[in-house]
């Protein structure tokens, strides 16, 4: 009676085995990770941008201060779009927020990813008479016309070159006079627009109340990190404390947002408030603050 309640026993354990044996065999595989779309890479020189699936660097242009692309003509052929349909943050690689990027429609009509509001280029210089995308692992894009740059995750400045117009709607020109000409200037990662203020001296903010309350007419730009476009020199930047806050430097100049421009890239109301000239765009040729 023992033996056969032994040997049941066994079968049952047996069949167990196979049974469990032919259920892994039938197990759905786990889905492989996605494939990055986007991802980081560095450079020991440019240190984190933006790249490809497939390692191409990705690159902004500083005449999209709006967040359009303004790439026009013969521009298209050396500067293509980037798009990817799909973005995801399963197919974002580590680093990178799904939430900074978007899409705009391009001059060709087609769809263009931005990061941060930047539209996103490749670049196929021209070799042999044949507009060729650059090899991955390179970045000879960078600083071409002193307005392409790689797309970093963490500028604290970028370049735009745009036309002014003041909060009386009125066009001007880099010397502050009415007229139509782009002028190069400062804004922060998200192409929101910096200005200097004329009384202020080296180091020294003028404007801010202690308790911050003008802060809202002209806000203090907050930060000590210098990430910068790389034809711009590093050492020209620095920070001050403000009553207890960080604010940005250039050549001395304390550096602040215009409240009635918001967060809206594109704008430069404040060139004319309260006067043309009062509160002036900061750009690579801006001089050093008096002491």
């Amino acid at each position: 009676m023992k033996i056969s309640v032994t040997i049941a026993l066994m079968s049952g354990l047996v069949i167990a085995a196979v049974n469990c044996k032919k259920n892994d065999n039938n197990a759905i595989p786990p889905s492989p990770p996605a494939e990055k779309e986007v991802s980081l890479q560095t450079n020991a020189t440019l240190g984190k941008y933006l790249v490809d699936k497939q390692n191409h660097a990705l690159y902004f242009f500083s005449n999209d201060p709006n967040g359009q692309d303004s790439c026009t003509g013969g521009c298209q052929a050396i500067w293509p779009i980037f798009n990817i349909d799909n973005l995801t943050t399963d197919n974002l690689g580590d680093g990178l927020t799904i939430s900074d990027f978007g899409s705009v429609i391009s001059v060709s009509g087609k769809k263009q990813v931005t990061y941060k509001g930047w539209p996103l280029y490749y670049y196929a210089p021209v070799v042999n008479g044949t507009n060729t995308q650059e090899a991955p692992g390179q970045t000879l894009g960078d600083g071409v016309g002193n307005v392409f740059f790689v797309a970093k995750p963490d500028y604290t400045i970028m370049m735009v070159n745009a036309q002014l117009v003041g909060h009386d709607t009125k066009s001007y020109k880099s010397d502050y006079t009415e007229g139509i000409g782009k002028t190069t200037y400062f804004t922060d990662d998200r192409g929101v627009t910096l200005y200097t203020f004329t009384l202020d001296s080296s180091n020294n903010n003028n404007f801010t109340k202690p308790d911050f309350s003008n802060d809202n007419v002209w806000p203090i730009y907050q930060t000590d990190k210098i990430v910068v476009p790389s034809i711009l020199d590093k050492t020209k930047f620095g920070s001050i404390d403000v009553f207890g806050k960080t604010q940005l430097t250039y050549n001395g100049w304390p550096l602040y947002y215009f409240g009635q421009d918001g967060q809206t890239r594109g704008f430069n109301k404040g060139i004319s408030f309260p006067h043309p000239g009062i509160f002036p765009v900061p750009g690579p040729g801006f001089t050093q603050a008096p002491r």
